[in-house]
């Protein structure tokens, strides 16, 4: 396995301790200043590392991204079949209070404040967009072809609306302090997994 430079694990250091100010600040709100003082680093050995607080704000939002993704896939992937998957991701995703990557959504965080600022930003918020929704018609139509779902759910009406009440989700959860709401979700969208599974005797 080939090992990281002194540089590259610096610059990953960077990284990790800039995600979750990144995260709960914003970007426009994150200072080069935060980033010396939960690193302990200099502004010129930053500066070595990345161009600019910009530069810094592509690797950060790369990282939150990947991590989210990353951390939901691993929970998901445990599980054997399809209907399990499903429901796995909805338990995983169904507490926004303590969420896969501190500060809350990164598609959510990022994408509101990268949408009329930051079209790079936008860009690479909408890709993870895309690719969750895709994930999770891929896995019905997965279920489909092993006779767990009915050949008649729209795959990728389920999935549009998945992700957009998960959002949903966690936007009210965040505001009010409470997962009341979004338990609710849940709720509604275990039941049409249930709804549209096929009972194997």
């Amino acid at each position: 396995m080939d090992k990281l430079t002194k540089a590259e694990r610096t610059k990953q250091f960077i990284i990790e301790k800039a995600a979750p100010i990144f995260m709960t600040k914003g970007v426009a709100g994150t200072s080069m200043s935060d980033i010396m003082e939960a690193t302990q680093l200099a502004k010129g050995s930053l500066y070595v590392h990345f161009e600019n607080k910009e530069e810094l704000s592509y690797s950060v939002v790369d990282y939150n991204l990947n991590a989210f993704v990353d951390r939901t896939l691993a929970a998901v992937n445990t599980e054997k079949n399809a209907k399990l998957k499903l429901f796995a991701m909805l338990d995983f995703l169904s507490d926004p209070l303590n969420p896969p990557v501190a500060g809350g959504c990164p598609m959510m965080n990022f994408g509101m404040e990268a949408d009329d600022t930051s079209p790079i930003i936008r860009d690479k918020v909408c890709k993870i967009v895309v690719d969750v929704q895709k994930f999770i018609q891929d896995t019905v139509e997965e279920g489909m072809e092993a006779g767990l779902f009915k050949k008649t759910w729209n795959a990728a009406a389920f999935a549009t609306k998945t992700y957009a009440m998960i959002e949903g989700g966690i936007l009210i959860s965040r505001v009010s302090g409470n997962n009341d709401k979004m338990n609710i979700l849940m709720d509604m969208l275990k039941a049409e997994i249930e709804e549209q599974s096929i009972l194997l005797l």
